[in-house]
């Protein structure tokens, strides 16, 4: 990812960014998803239905995030007194079911497509913008932290079922694309033999 030149003319590193990212590597975080500068701040769904988004999604293709480790990745959410049970649920090479619980609400209730989520009581909240969606068939998901200098980003093309059209995909990377966010490392997500998965 970076381009570390020294010669005249070329904007070279700097050590913060530098540091950050050798920090980055030792927790594990995916260099393939880290990049220098800032966060991109695409435009989010208008007149977002937070009831209508509610039920189960399967992830189609993703950035990659060091958290995963499986195949047949889906998410569950539901809505109580305002903030949504998120289960992320994924199918180890074991045969075994990794699931994890938390919770995510808006963080501006005049933007309900910008929430936070967070899984582990003190941890911090990260970020989960819904970019696009028709509530039916697929939702565009993005996430980003801006690290010191550089920036880690995660996003997700996910469908009610474990297919989408290749035009529907298509066109959300298109959307990606057109907010500035890079999506070369943008990969498929294995769908197939996911018979024990939570239905």
């Amino acid at each position: 990812i970076f381009n570390l030149k020294s010669s005249t003319g070329e904007k070279t590193m700097q050590i913060p960014q530098l540091l950050c990212l050798a920090v980055l590597s030792t927790l594990g975080v995916s260099a393939q998803t880290i990049h220098p500068g800032k966060c991109p701040e695409p435009p989010v769904q208008q007149n977002f239905d937070v009831p209508r988004y509610m039920g189960r999604w399967h992830e189609i293709q993703k950035l990659p995030a060091f958290f995963q480790k499986g195949k047949c990745a889906q998410a569950t959410y539901t809505l109580g007194d305002g903030v949504v049970k998120v289960v992320n649920d994924e199918l180890l090479s074991d045969g075994t079911i990794s699931s994890i619980e938390g919770t995510a609400k808006p963080t501006d209730p005049s933007e309900p497509a910008k929430l936070e989520v967070t899984f582990f009581p003190g941890a911090p909240a990260g970020n989960y913008w819904v970019l696009k969606t028709d509530y039916d068939n697929y939702t565009l998901v993005y996430g980003c932290s801006n690290l010191g200098g550089v920036y880690a980003n995660y996003a997700w093309i996910l469908s009610r079922s474990r297919t989408l059209p290749e035009e529907t995909v298509a066109e959300l990377r298109a959307t990606l694309t057109s907010s500035g966010i890079i999506i070369d490392k943008l990969t498929d997500s294995e769908q197939t033999g996911c018979e024990s998965m939570p239905k």
